[in-house]
């Protein structure tokens, strides 16, 4: 695994670089989905807008004015948050904190923040002196769909962030009640759906507010949020974040810590071996019991497992992987490993995040083959959200999660948001499709 930049550079490299560690692959890779996701965003409104389907907005502004206090707060601001928190990352960060507990922790430094603020509110007034005319002047430009898609993938970063934290602290009620400010600013919990649904929120106000056809812009959409889902999901497999799913006991770690195929009774061995880690989330070092995992079960027989043998022409980790360095520290020790993230599950389990980054890079490249043979508005969207329930469905199978009553039934909140998606998707399909054919049949009537 590789929590953070320095072990990626060290495996691939041979060089250890410590003060790559502030960045965390997890982030590193939704970065980068962002920006695949804002350029797939920008050729497909491109490719609307040369079809007519999208058309620019006029709009008037004001150039030659000199900075507004509001510029200068808003620069300032930024330039505090930034200097704050980067600044004293690098030069004042505890060592009891590793460097994404900081991000996310209260702590920084206030005069690196300030001179930050400084430079950044002062670069915001020098840039508009300079541009500055004794008269301001207004002006009338055409804004065209795809120039505002820089502010469409802010839009879903920001409300995106904000929605699956409302929603995973809703899945741990419990927790969130007893860590309210805890469970907000933790660098971990992050709820799909529930970002999802928050930014779709946010960006369809935005749509209606620019006068963006809002049926183009969902279509457009669905490619894009399918590959960009699958590049966060490989963030979780290569920083092992704990979304995994659960154990396979076809197979063991033997004593080195390798991966082997389980004998007849060596799964129940393995638990009974680590019982206190599957019974209270603790192991023992040193005579001491550390917690490591929330993942507890009342009885040893309620461990989730299914035993399956993977081919042997394909490689082991494809169906049972122990997740050794993973970013959340979850495990038991590495036989000689020192190294800060230094553990592994104590079974393997099924890497699930891997298997979501396959699936959906190929519901990609359906919808990608498809985009331009569908016609009908809202068709494509829908298509998406019934491939991205069913995929979901299926992953949340082999995923362990906390169950819910609804309606009598047993189910987790991603499984009740799959289908209700999956339902969506099948009646914005049929709407869409019968809408397209009856809108034909006028324009063909004599």
């Amino acid at each position: 695994m590789y929590p953070n930049l320095y072990y990626i550079f060290k495996d691939l490299f041979g060089v250890e670089w410590r003060g790559l560690s502030f960045l965390n692959t997890f982030g590193l890779l939704v970065a980068i989905a962002f920006l695949i996701a804002a350029r797939i965003l920008s050729i497909e409104l491109k490719r609307k807008e040369r079809a007519g389907l999208l058309l620019p907005r006029e709009e008037m502004i004001t150039i030659g004015s000199p900075a507004s206090i509001i510029d200068l707060l808003s620069n300032g601001l930024m330039g505090f948050v930034f200097g704050y928190k980067l600044i004293g990352l690098f030069f004042f960060k505890p060592d009891y904190l590793n460097a994404q507990e900081f991000i996310f922790s209260k702590e920084g430094n206030f005069a690196g923040g300030f001179v930050l603020g400084l430079i950044l509110a002062g670069l915001k007034w020098y840039e508009k002196n300079k541009q500055k005319l004794k008269q301001p002047e207004r002006r009338i430009v055409r804004i065209r769909p795809h120039d505002r898609v820089g502010d469409i993938i802010v839009l879903g970063l920001v409300f995106g962030i904000l929605g699956s934290k409302l929603f995973d602290n809703l899945e741990h009620w419990d927790d969130f009640v007893q860590h309210p400010v805890e469970s907000i600013l933790s660098p971990g919990g992050l709820t799909f759906y529930g970002g999802l649904i928050l930014a779709t929120i946010a960006i369809l106000w935005y749509a209606n507010k620019k006068e963006i056809t809002i049926k183009h812009l969902v279509d457009a959409a669905a490619p894009v949020l399918m590959i960009a889902y699958a590049v966060g999901r490989l963030g979780c497999q290569l920083s092992g974040d704990g979304d995994w799913g659960i154990y396979n006991s076809a197979y063991v770690n033997d004593n080195a810590g390798k991966i082997v195929l389980a004998g007849k009774h060596d799964f129940d061995s393995a638990l009974n071996k680590n019982a206190s880690y599957f019974l209270e989330g603790k192991v023992t070092e040193n005579f001491q019991k550390l917690y490591v995992t929330d993942r507890v079960y009342s009885s040893l027989n309620e461990v989730p497992h299914y035993a399956l043998k993977g081919p042997n022409f394909l490689p082991v980790w494809l169906f049972a992987y122990s997740y050794p360095q993973n970013v959340n520290k979850d495990g038991i020790l590495i036989p000689g490993n020192a190294e800060e993230h230094n553990r592994m599950l104590p079974i393997p389990v099924f890497p699930t995040p891997l298997y979501e980054t396959i699936i959906c890079t190929f519901l990609f490249l359906i919808l990608w083959l498809k985009r331009k043979k569908i016609k009908a508005p809202y068709f494509m969207f829908g298509l998406y959200l019934l491939l991205n329930g069913a995929e979901r469905l299926l992953i949340e199978c082999m995923r362990v999660n906390r169950p819910y009553s609804i309606l009598g039934i047993r189910s987790t909140q991603a499984q009740f948001i799959a289908v209700l998606l999956m339902i969506v998707g099948t009646v914005m399909m049929w709407l869409a499709h019968e809408k397209y054919k009856k809108t034909i049949l006028q324009n063909i009537e004599p």
